[in-house]
């Protein structure tokens, strides 16, 4: 077997630092008990951007006896180099191949990392279809965002953890080195045996799928007494007593996120209904500010950074950011470090926060409508106007800005062609804006255009997807409507969508696929220059599939879902009537500035909301809750609409039916 990579390869390839590993806050251990490769199934850049990993590294390395290295996708030219040399991937720290490691985790963050996974067990020497690995492989384990639907991976992987790893990790390597320590009895099987009990492990072998002559599924069974019906997810309550770390490993060449990443809390009560991860991530929970300032010091102590980043699904919705961002700024102002959030809400609230963080420099400010038309803010339950928008680059303009990224979307359910051509509409009225501000023009405005996919776990699950000639002919539309000066237009290209789309509500039969595409040379599907559409129609085809059926077909109302067994905790009687509001254009409150909506999270994970202050707060025991099933009963339904309640949103309200 060979591990090494020689100078004359090095110095071949692109960006060499990719694959020499030895970076300042690396851990090292040439003895453990069990070694996990963290595996990302991306180029290094990417990876080491990815703060579930760096907290994961530094949780498991704090672990007697076990160790976690890191491995990353080698780019094209070094993959090429490494198989005609036969030169096995390893990690970056002791260069063991992934071979020799007792794990291989994967994170799944986006459906096009997919072929990735495959690539990287194969250049590790890693059998790549579960049931052909041998006694002593190493079990292959996936976590993260997709882990709500990793059914396309089935045939790939031993087991996930749904949910947090922060516990759920540890307890997995514990469960691993004393069957390790006994002699692994009963070999591969007994182990899966075992760590299936622990709570938010999913062993997908463990599951049998049967389906109907409509090719639904018709119902999905455990196959053994040890495997629960359902699967939940795991969630850290209280993240104050997390050891988030502090020494992360810093790069010696630049990656995306090139900066320190401060997360905030977790989760997000606003309740977009294209969100995936503003469901799966929920309950909010939220860091202390004293916390999050301590760690704030040791991090810029320990690695030299000027920049912190103040990262969340939403952070300006942090409960205290004024003022935190006050203390931010006074400590660190004599070290010439900077703090940075990575988005804003669409309020005044946010331009005040900019200001604060941009008082030097003014780059350019970004706001994110998701939808031109209020009407389709509204399906989306988005919860802001175009007056809230227009206010706040008002309020952006007055102080100096002259450059604004505005985010949407296309081919949201329902949409019509006046509400894509709004999208444009609402950008030239930013523009308008700046020149009733300033008096005079040159407002640079970027419009960026996402193609919409729907995702499991949201209340669009059910909605079919635009097809690619749809989606081609809106962004014609975009095209044409912002030939203007000063005026840019971005758009994705829609094949990658259609095929994210596939594998985000796909079930395990995709596996075949997923394999016959890596076989012909499939991998980095993300990345548009190496992406080949076709060749996947090809394997779809090949493999008796049809691509209509996962993404262009609305689902039955009734209809069994591939992930359901799965459970991030959320109701799926509250996704439903959240799709039925959004038919109807009517809102729903976010829960933390009223009453409880019925999703089910807090009450079905036990799992109280914590605000910024430490006092939690638990939805069920609030005044005016009710059981999901009673207010269905008694048809307790204050939904609004924006026509009787603009402007702003009433503190109560959008219960779900």
């Amino acid at each position: 077997m060979n591990k090494e990579l020689s100078i004359d390869m090095l110095a071949a390839v692109k960006k060499p630092a990719r694959y020499t590993g030895g970076e300042f806050g690396s851990i090292f251990k040439e003895e453990a008990d069990v070694r996990i490769a963290l595996a990302f199934p991306d180029v290094y850049e990417v990876g080491m951007s990815y703060l579930g990993f760096k907290i994961l590294y530094h949780l498991v390395n704090k672990m007697e006896g076990i160790a976690a290295e890191r491995a990353y996708a080698p780019w094209i030219d070094m993959e090429q180099l490494m198989r005609e040399r036969r030169i096995v991937l390893t990690t970056l720290e002791t260069k063991k191949a992934l071979c020799e490691c007792d794990l291989v985790g994967f994170t799944l963050q986006y459906e096009l990392s997919y072929t990735n996974i495959l690539n990287m067990l194969d250049l590790g020497g890693v059998s790549v279809l579960a049931e052909e690995r041998g006694e002593e492989e190493p079990f292959v384990v996936v976590g993260g965002p997709c882990v709500f639907n990793p059914e396309p991976l089935a045939d790939v992987i031993d087991f996930a953890i749904l949910g947090e790893g922060e516990e759920a990790l540890p307890e997995v390597l514990t469960c691993y080195r004393n069957w390790k320590r006994e002699g692994k009895p009963g070999g591969r099987q007994e182990f899966l045996h075992r760590v299936v009990r622990i709570p938010g492990v999913y062993v997908p072998s463990f599951y049998d799928v049967t389906y109907n002559e409509d090719h639904t599924i018709q119902a999905v069974n455990p196959n053994t007494p040890n495997a629960p019906v359902t699967v939940t997810k795991r969630v850290v309550a209280d993240l104050n007593e997390v050891d988030f770390p502090t020494a992360p490993v810093v790069p010696f060449g630049e990656i995306v996120h090139d900066r320190i990443m401060l997360e905030m809390f977790r989760g997000c009560s606003r309740g977009c209904r294209f969100c995936h991860a503003g469901m799966v991530y929920r309950p909010v929970r939220e860091r202390r500010p004293e916390v999050l300032r301590e760690l704030a010091h040791k991090q810029v102590d320990n690695t030299g950074y000027e920049e912190i980043s103040l990262v969340s699904l939403s952070t300006a919705d942090y409960s205290c950011l004024g003022p935190f961002l006050d203390n931010m700024i006074a400590d660190f102002k004599d070290r010439k470090v900077s703090v940075s959030l990575p988005s804003l809400r669409i309020d005044a609230f946010s331009v005040d926060v900019a200001k604060k963080v941009q008082a030097v420099r003014k780059s350019g400010l970004t706001f994110a409508p998701e939808a031109g038309s209020q009407r389709m803010r509204d399906v989306i339950n988005k919860g802001v106007t175009e007056e809230d928008l227009l206010h706040a680059v008002s309020a952006a303009f007055a102080n100096g800005w002259k450059k604004v990224k505005l985010y949407f979307m296309i081919g949201l359910p329902g949409e019509t062609d006046e509400d894509v051509l709004a999208i444009a509409q609402l950008a030239k009225k930013v523009q308008w804006k700046f020149k009733e501000i300033t008096g005079k023009g040159g407002c640079q405005v970027t419009i960026s255009a996402s193609s919409f996919v729907p995702k499991p776990y949201t209340a669009f699950q059910w909605a079919p997807q635009d097809t690619l000639e749809e989606i081609r002919r809106k962004q014609g539309l975009l095209i044409e409507a912002t030939r203007i000066k000063n005026l840019t237009f971005q758009y994705h290209d829609g094949k990658t969508s259609i095929m994210e789309g596939i594998f985000a509500r796909g079930d395990r039969r995709l596996g075949k696929a997923l394999y016959l595409a890596w076989q012909r040379g499939q991998r980095f599907d993300g990345w548009a220059d190496v992406f080949d559409f076709e060749r996947w129609q090809q394997a779809l085809q090949d493999c008796g599939l049809d691509p209509d059926f996962y993404n262009h077909r609305a689902r039955g109302e009734n209809e069994v879902f591939p992930w359901e067994h799965l459970q991030p905790a959320v109701n799926r009687a509250f996704l439903a009537s959240e799709y039925k509001k959004a038919k109807q254009g009517l809102l729903t409150a976010d829960c933390r500035q009223g009453r409880c909506n019925g999703c089910g999270v807090c009450q079905r994970l036990g799992v109280p909301v914590m605000d910024w202050s430490g006092r939690a707060y638990d939805a069920s025991k609030e005044k005016g809750f009710a059981p999901l099933a009673e207010k269905m009963a008694s048809g307790d339904n204050q939904s609004y609409s924006t026509a009787t309640q603009r402007p702003g949103l009433p503190k109560e309200g959008g219960d779900a039916e």
